[in-house]
């Protein structure tokens, strides 16, 4: 397997794990009164894994995002100048040009 691959599948993973602790947490500390709701309806489980997929989905985007953030990029050599050709840049001067309201 690639490794770039691989290294998106462990973010993945990681991303789904934090949402999984994130929805228990949701439900042990019964925010929103989501614990009575789930606990209360014939589709709660349904409902549990749809707030996990979800969640999920945007946990594991945040997680890939990061790491790819962090990632160490010592060994690139693009931090040193290079010189290029050194061709001064000069601006243009600004002139008067006549309009035509202005006499002469």
């Amino acid at each position: 397997m690639p490794k770039l691959i691989r290294f998106y599948i462990i973010n993945c993973v990681i991303g789904f794990a934090v949402a999984g602790v994130f929805t228990a947490l949701i439900l042990w500390f019964n925010v929103a009164n989501m614990w009575h709701l789930v606990s209360g309806s014939d589709i709660g489980l349904m409902a549990v894994v749809v707030f996990w997929v979800l969640n999920g989905i945007v946990f594991a985007g945040v997680q890939f995002a990061v790491a790819i953030m962090l990632m160490d990029d010592s060994d690139d050599d693009d931090d040193e100048p290079r010189g290029g050709m050194m061709i001064p840049v000069r601006a243009a001067a600004p002139m008067k040009m006549p309009s035509p309201t202005e006499r002469r």
